[in-house]
């Protein structure tokens, strides 16, 4: 014995260190993790404003050709003269062509010395020579096509803001060149566009020249020459002529770093940039850190106390007595299960988010892909993730975090009932013997969970008897008082499962509920059956006991709280939830987790939804003071600073007419919420169980608003 309490001490000593030593790797493991998570967030982002502002840029460009091209042809066979004969009439087309678009600050008709024929600004026409402008002198010699210019300060007596020229070649009857025609596009138009567009810190977008000249940019800069320069990175790029990528350079201009993604418009010598300054996008990191720090530091303390504690304990228990050995070794099973719950119930609650994330995209992927052999793979992730989910399920039963739906049954019904299923699934050489009793004993326990305890002990019966043998299942009650190491006492319903098997050794029978510990190869069991009957019993207020012996056979006896009360029949319900929402409704998205948050705003979206996302509660409470087109919030349960179900009290509170469904992988106060009548999704849900929690809770918001 006193081997095993200095191996005992020893023991602890190491998990003391280990308590150290393990939440450091598994925070550098984890920063890590969300570095490369970060780093691909910010390309995506950086990515999705290119498209924005490419798109922006195509649209913008493609009016300014229409609004030249409409001028060309209003002044389509015309000469010089006769144009400066009609100029009035011109000079008001041209003013309302302009006026229609914001981007255009005016247009221009030049003769073949660069003197106006015609503006939108001014009638009659400045006689100012404008041969020496670049969106001139570029068509002089050839016809060249659309030309975009270098950004320009007007020349009196034209005013106003800066501008960059877009023109085309006029041609005269025979060919010759007879003027230009030009449109002056407003810089500040398309820089307030980035501003709207750019409003995470750091953000950056510009338009830019083949040559590098710099025609529009956010952050703007006052002074200095607004040139890329050739000797960085995108310079060169731009010369040896890519047309698209992605690349991290200090700016010549501001001295800042940036990771910047270009791409050139079509058949335009304009290319447009959008970035992040990595600064910006390492404070993202930071602050993500920040985040498991705040949750991994009380934890770890906490982890290290419960150890120390365990530690002082321990030596001070092995002081006393004999008489308490047995008690202590009670104590001791019971405390490392507990710690054991806690750990998996941790465990699952991450998978859970990680099952999310997977089965929601592979979703997207399915709609997008036809494919039989994609569907095949798609199919095998649709498994994956369901047995996934079965797993998390079993621990959080273990750890008594998973939400029972507890009602109360008629035990010796529900077994009889459940008969055909246990027999199914053993073989034919097992026969089953039910003992049950002649009155109705009621119990509240959540009938499935039920069940699948009582598969769990078929299942480990069968295995333990390969020669065949029989299985007795009987039912009996009985009045305790402090039985047993949690002190039961009550009438009690105690439901006996015995198997006439090869018995548990009794090296290994305190082990036999820790999850993942099995004696079964690896492709025979998960060790997760008999710890998913414990998480029930104890989750049930109850107790189990086993008593086995090697060659004889085993006893597993379920002991559950009576119940006075007697059981009601549930209605039948048909599902009518229709596949997507009514009418146009907006759903407020509150989930910290950005892939999770991906995930629900794509099932909400094929809801029907209007989906708007914030990333905590505090962001929540502030939208919904200023919006009032918001029908529905939907909120996860644990997030930094202020919790959903918090969040649900407030909305209550302030803005009663707006329901919430919360949402969790795990969590403590899950309970309460269902308490408190909020409707609750556990993680991972689907497609179908989101729309139909959704629309049943908008229903009476609805009814109350009619």
């Amino acid at each position: 014995m006193l081997t095993a309490q200095r191996d005992s001490l020893r023991l602890l000593r190491a998990i003391l260190i280990a308590s150290v030593i393990l939440p450091i790797a598994l925070f550098s493991y984890a920063a890590w993790l969300a570095y490369r998570s970060n780093d691909d967030s910010a390309d995506r982002q950086i990515d999705k404003t290119r498209d924005i502002v490419t798109e922006h840029a195509l649209k913008i460009f493609e009016s300014v050709e229409r609004s030249i091209a409409e001028t060309g042809e209003i002044i389509r066979g015309m000469t010089d003269d006769q144009i400066r004969a009609s100029e009035g009439v011109l000079h008001e087309r041209l003013k309302r062509l302009a006026d229609s678009s914001e981007q255009i600050k005016s247009m221009w008709i030049f003769d073949k010395n660069g003197r106006t024929l015609v503006n939108s600004l001014l009638d009659p026409s400045s006689p100012a020579d404008f041969s020496d402008r670049d969106y001139f002198k570029a068509h002089v010699g050839n016809d060249i096509g659309l030309f975009v210019g270098r950004t320009l300060k007007p020349r009196a007596p034209y005013g106003g803001a800066p501008f960059f020229g877009v023109s085309v070649r006029r041609t005269a009857a025979d060919g010759s060149f007879a003027g230009v025609i030009q449109t002056s596009v407003l810089p500040d138009y398309f820089e307030g566009f980035y501003a709207k567009v750019g409003r995470e810190a750091g953000s950056y977008a510009a338009l830019v020249r083949e040559d590098g000249a710099i025609l529009a940019r956010f952050p703007t800069i006052a002074d200095g020459d607004l040139t890329v320069k050739t000797d960085g990175p995108i310079g060169r790029a731009m010369q040896n002529g890519s047309s698209e990528g992605t690349l991290t350079q200090v700016s010549a201009l501001d001295g800042v770093e940036r990771r910047v993604a270009y791409r050139k418009l079509p058949k335009l010598p304009v290319y447009v940039y959008a970035g992040l300054e990595t600064q910006a996008i390492h404070k993202m990191w930071l602050a993500q850190l920040g985040a498991y720090l705040l949750v991994g530091l009380p934890a770890t303390a906490a982890l290290i106390a419960i150890v120390m504690l365990a530690l002082a304990r321990t030596r001070r228990l092995y002081e006393e007595a004999g008489r308490r050995t047995v008690a202590e070794n009670a104590l001791k099973q019971s405390q490392r299960l507990e710690s054991l719950g806690r750990l998996t119930g941790g465990v699952a609650h991450d998978f859970n988010n990680l099952l999310m994330v997977v089965g929601g995209s592979v979703q997207k992927l399915r709609r997008r892909h036809n494919d039989l052999q994609d569907r095949k793979t798609f199919d095998m992730i649709d498994s994956a993730v369901a047995k996934g989910a079965g797993l998390t399920r079993q621990l959080l039963s273990f750890s008594r975090r998973h939400n029972v739906a507890a009602k109360l049954v008629d035990l010796g019904d529900s077994v009889t009932k459940f008969a055909d299923v246990l027999r199914q699934s053993v073989r034919s050489d097992i026969a089953i013997a039910i003992e049950a009793p002649r009155e109705p004993i009621i119990v509240e326990i959540d009938p499935n969970e039920f069940e699948i305890a009582l598969l769990n002990l078929a299942l480990n019966a069968r295995d333990a008897m390969p020669d065949g043998g029989r299985i007795t299942i009987s039912i009996r009650t009985e009045t305790l008082k402090n039985f047993g190491p949690r002190r039961l006492s009550g009438d009690y319903a105690i439901l006996g499962f015995a198997d006439t098997g090869t018995g548990i050794p009794e090296d290994i029978r305190d082990r036999i509920f820790e999850p993942f510990f099995t004696t079964k190869s690896v492709d025979r069991g998960t060790g997760l059956g008999l710890s998913q009957i414990y998480g029930f019993i104890q989750q049930s207020n109850g107790a189990i006991t086993v008593d086995s012996e090697l060659g004889r056979g085993t006893r597993f006896d379920l002991f559950l709280p009576r119940s006075s009360e007697r059981p009601t029949q549930d209605a039948d319900v048909s599902d009518t939830t229709p596949q997507r929402v009514g009418k146009a409704s907006t759903l407020l998205l509150v989930e910290d987790h950005p892939d999770v948050a991906a995930v629900a705003t794509d099932y909400a979206e094929q809801c029907g939804f209007t989906v708007v996302r914030v990333g905590s509660a505090e962001d929540a409470i502030g939208l919904l003071n200023k919006r009032r087109d918001i029908d529905l919030v939907f909120s996860d349960i644990v997030m930094p600073g202020m919790s959903g179900l918090e969040l649900g009290r407030l909305i209550r509170e302030h803005h009663p007419e707006t329901p919430v469904v919360l949402a969790s992988g795990y969590s403590d106060r899950s309970a309460s919420a269902m308490s408190e009548g909020f409707p609750l999704l556990q993680k991972p849900y689907t497609l179908d169980t989101l729309r139909k929690t959704l629309i049943t809770a908008l229903r009476p918001a609805d009814a109350e608003r009619r």
